[in-house]
């Protein structure tokens, strides 16, 4: 095999769904990884721990939404999160502890993994995924979109100050956001480094 090829699997502005054999199949594949990855933050939300004094559980939901958002780009993880939450506020039970619909005061978070999603989704497009320091930096920042959105989202649908929602939908998190993020620093980099060798 030449040097070219394989470099070809870590060429620059891919993202891991890029690296699928699919030359004649391209929306078909595109079509299974939205899909797949929704239902992957819908099972990932199962996993889910109550908080005391919070009304938000601590779930794997986030982190499906920003593995997802990295490994499909910001095109394909916009469209799987964005299935993920119109299907969920349609009436699917998906979203964390098999709720659904539209009146929960986590719903913001929701929303914050769509555009947390679309973001690490871009950043991995200019090799945000592809380093240990480069995937903490993205992991980071999407989790901080997600509770962007999520935190203010709390405190409105509650009626909390926003001390409070930061003190119920933000503080509880921060170890389990900084244990997912190390997790991401070993998967991702070493997933590329696995596939670069196999190119």
């Amino acid at each position: 095999m030449s040097t070219a090829a394989a470099a070809a699997p870590v060429r620059s502005g891919a993202v891991l769904a890029d690296l699928l054999p699919a030359a004649r199949h391209r929306y078909a594949v595109d079509a299974a990884l939205v899909l797949g990855g929704a239902a992957l933050t819908g099972i990932a939300a199962q996993i889910a721990v109550p908080v005391p004094g919070s009304p938000v559980p601590v779930t794997g939901q986030t982190f499906a939404a920003l593995l997802i958002g990295t490994a499909l780009g910001a095109r394909r993880g916009f469209l799987s999160l964005a299935l993920y939450v119109l299907v969920g506020m349609a009436g699917m039970p998906w979203f964390a502890e098999a709720s659904s619909g539209w009146s929960m005061p986590s719903l913001g978070y929701v929303f914050g993994m769509l555009l947390a999603a679309t973001v690490v989704g871009a950043l991995a497009r200019r090799g945000g995924d592809r380093s240990v320091l480069r995937t903490a930096g993205t992991m980071v920042l999407g989790s901080a979109i997600i509770y962007a959105i999520g935190v203010p989202y709390l405190a409105l649908s509650t009626g909390m100050s926003l001390t409070a929602a930061v003190a119920a939908g933000l503080t509880p998190f921060l170890i389990g956001d900084a244990l997912k993020a190390a997790l991401a620093m070993g998967l991702l980099p070493t997933t590329w480094k696995l596939l670069g060798r196999r190119g």
